[in-house]
């Protein structure tokens, strides 16, 4: 079967909220990952968002890894959507636009609501001519995922009445909430506000994400598709499968030099932490 042309985000999540399924967007850093994440996805007949941060395009360079990333999605036999996660850099979410990328988010969480706004709001006119998705953030989560560091002091809620101001205002295809998640690893169990996220769902009716959901109760995870999430971000456990069975391959074979022999390991435990989170989200079978 013949691969498919790169997907939007929008046209995806769009369908998924409607029809009661979520998105997983997994963050890439390298070969194995995109590989894994790919591969994954026809595995499970599921679409999926493959998707990337300032620091991963900071480490690996963005025509490095936007020719990884771009190249699979093509080759992909379901629709895949090439993301920027937190673009907190207009500089970098420009560069993703003139890249190619379907989807890009720009952060302006840390801002205030009106600059915030009309930033995201001149992305959104700009990516609209390039038929590119947009998400933005409203409130802040806490915890620290690459250049992103939000301490628990600083972290807030949204509020519902401003969540649906912003998106009137910016047009935007999607809308990330702070809810209760947060980046990292979770001191002890993560408790989501769903009354809030209720009411959120009720005027905001573009799709909503929850970043920061590596670690949630699986529980939490289907109740908050219930309520109108249609894209959880996932990193922190792909991080920890790789570094996990990377460091075992290492530790049972200590002579091996040959990379590929130590790094193929960490590729399948990617692959099966992103099949069990798209079994979770509803998604297998969708595409």
């Amino acid at each position: 079967m013949d691969g498919l042309a790169l997907a939007a985000a929008a046209p995806l999540l769009i369908e998924a909220r409607e029809q009661g399924y979520a998105l997983g967007a997994f963050n890439a850093y390298n070969l194995e990952t995109v590989q894994a994440i790919v591969s994954a996805a026809e595995e499970e007949r599921a679409p999926v968002i493959l998707q990337t941060s300032q620091g991963a395009l900071k480490y690996a360079g963005l025509s490095q890894l936007w020719s990884l990333a771009s190249t699979a999605a093509k080759a992909a036999r379901v629709p895949v959507a090439v993301h920027l996660d937190h673009g907190t850099d207009l500089s970098v979410v420009w560069r993703c636009l003139r890249a190619g990328f379907t989807s890009v988010m720009f952060d302006g969480s840390h801002l205030p609501m009106p600059e915030n706004a009309a930033l995201t709001r001149r992305v959104v006119e700009v990516a609209r001519e390039l038929q590119v998705s947009v998400e933005a953030e409203l409130g802040r989560i806490s915890g620290t995922e690459e250049e992103i560091s939000v301490e628990d002091r600083e972290a807030y809620f949204t509020d519902p009445d401003e969540a649906a101001w912003f998106v009137r205002e910016t047009a935007v295809d999607a809308l990330a909430v702070a809810v209760g998640t947060a980046h990292g690893r979770y001191r002890g169990e993560p408790r989501l506000d769903f009354a809030r996220l209720e009411e959120i769902a009720r005027k905001v009716k573009v799709p909503l994400v929850l970043h920061g959901s590596s670690g949630l109760p699986d529980e939490a995870v289907r109740r908050a598709i219930g309520l109108g999430v249609a894209k959880f971000n996932i990193d922190t456990e792909l991080r920890e499968a790789f570094v996990g069975a990377l460091s075992g391959a290492l530790a049972a074979h200590p002579g091996e030099i040959d990379p590929r022999r130590l790094l193929a390991p960490a590729r399948e435990a990617v692959k099966a932490k992103v099949r069990e989170k798209l079994r979770l989200f509803g998604s297998s079978g969708k595409a």
